[in-house]
């Protein structure tokens, strides 16, 4: 991809995203849903929260530690209401559906080397208070951040969550009433040297009522949804796909079984960066697939808008119960402003990723995660996430020996 993506006069890339009622964000939601009552009683807990979702029935499973008390019962409900399903007309309703919890407490051999770190073990005196905490689980982590929209996300999943946003701000406000709460979106984007040139493709897929032809529904998608939120300066010989089968009248948990954790790409960059394969929600921040994702979202953003590089990817690894990172590499595709050798050096000076570190940075232990559970964990303007700060910018420009500021955040 770094020659091919830099070099190529033409390159097709596609992302999707889906809506907040779809069945698997459906789970996600619910997962962090029970994390955020959990942290708002006790910061400390440890969750490992799953849901699973079929018609007219949801589970909940995993391994919970906690002082907190709440009631998964309402929680459930309560954030399947909030989506949308309200009725046995849209194939689930919050009230009627079934409930049922099956949660452990965390591993003991887990527990010990987060509770204390691999580093603290091996020591002979004291140790300092960051390499106390241990890394909940192996693995790699990877951060992005490029220059193609405000968010410094890639374009195609940027619009990708856009046009689901739109479906479900017509579907709540009335304008649209027909709609109902599951559907998807696809973007192609056509790149010429790197730069998005045109719009290739667009598919909508959303959830409707039976009485709805399919002429009316195709019509308000085009004028409401797509043409309100694509570039028409991109939209040359654009294919418009909505609802391609005809009919999307059964859907949600209905349509398709949900689980958490089965939605790793619309979370983070729609499969234009790589993924390290873990999903988040449901996660307290000792779990490194959760938090160590955020922190090098947080490095790749800055280093980006620091002008350091146009386009950056940021991989972190991590040995369960061990505090530092087992490595930490970066690509630039090309777009490198000073050496990668530099710029890996500014990061591991700048940015501080052992696991206690990262939560104490960028206060992970609060109640701030369910509304990350849909339309993308990263690149939302629209929430004050701390690892969308640009809080790091000056210094990384001032120690590149780069003149000025500029990026204020």
């Amino acid at each position: 991809m770094t020659t091919t993506f830099m070099s190529s006069p033409s390159l097709m890339l596609t992302s999707e995203s889906v809506t907040e009622g779809h069945p698997d964000k459906l789970c996600d939601q619910i997962s962090d849903a029970v994390l955020d009552a959990m942290l708002a009683q006790d910061p400390l807990s440890r969750v490992a929260c799953e849901a699973t979702a079929t018609t007219g029935f949801v589970s909940i499973l995993g391994e919970i530690t906690t002082n907190a008390y709440v009631d998964l019962q309402e929680i459930v409900r309560q954030t399947v209401r909030n989506i949308g399903y309200d009725s046995s007309a849209t194939g689930f309703d919050w009230e009627t559906c079934g409930v049922i919890s099956s949660i452990k407490e965390q591993s003991g051999d887990i527990a010990q080397g987060v509770n204390k770190s691999f580093e603290a073990r091996e020591a002979s005196g004291e140790v300092e208070a960051y390499d106390l905490v241990g890394a909940g689980d192996q693995g790699m982590m990877i951060g992005f951040a490029c220059t193609e929209t405000d968010e410094y996300m890639p374009l195609t999943v940027t619009l990708a969550h856009q046009l689901v946003r739109k479906l479900a701000e017509l579907r709540k406000s009335g304008k649209l009433p027909y709609l109902r709460p599951d559907g998807k979106s696809q973007v192609t984007v056509e790149y010429a040297y790197g730069v998005p040139k045109r719009i290739e493709a667009v598919v909508i897929s959303t959830q409707h009522n039976p009485e709805v032809s399919e002429e009316t529904i195709r019509r308000d998608v085009e004028e409401m949804v797509i043409k309100a939120v694509c570039p028409p300066e991109l939209m040359q010989d654009t294919k418009i796909f909505v609802n391609p089968t005809g009919r999307f009248v059964q859907g949600g948990p209905a349509g398709d079984a949900g689980l958490t954790g089965r939605k790793i790409i619309v979370d983070t960059y729609g499969g234009i960066a790589r993924h390290g394969g873990g999903a988040f929600s449901g996660k307290d921040p000792s779990k490194v697939d959760r938090s160590g994702a955020y922190a090098a979202r947080y490095v790749a953003k800055n280093v980006v808008a620091a002008g350091l590089a146009e386009r950056l990817e940021v991989q972190v690894s991590y040995a369960i119960g061990v505090a530092h990172p087992t490595s930490i590499g970066i690509e630039t595709f090309g777009t490198a402003k000073i050496a990668d050798d530099e710029i890996e050096r500014l990061i591991r000076k700048h940015f501080d990723l052992r696991p206690a570190a990262i939560i104490d940075v960028l206060n992970l232990r609060r109640p701030i995660y369910q509304q990350t559970a849909a339309y993308g964990h990263f690149g939302r303007n629209d929430l004050d996430l701390p690892w969308e700060h640009l809080d790091k910018v000056d210094a990384l420009r001032a120690d590149a020996g780069l003149p000025g500021v500029r990026i204020v955040s």
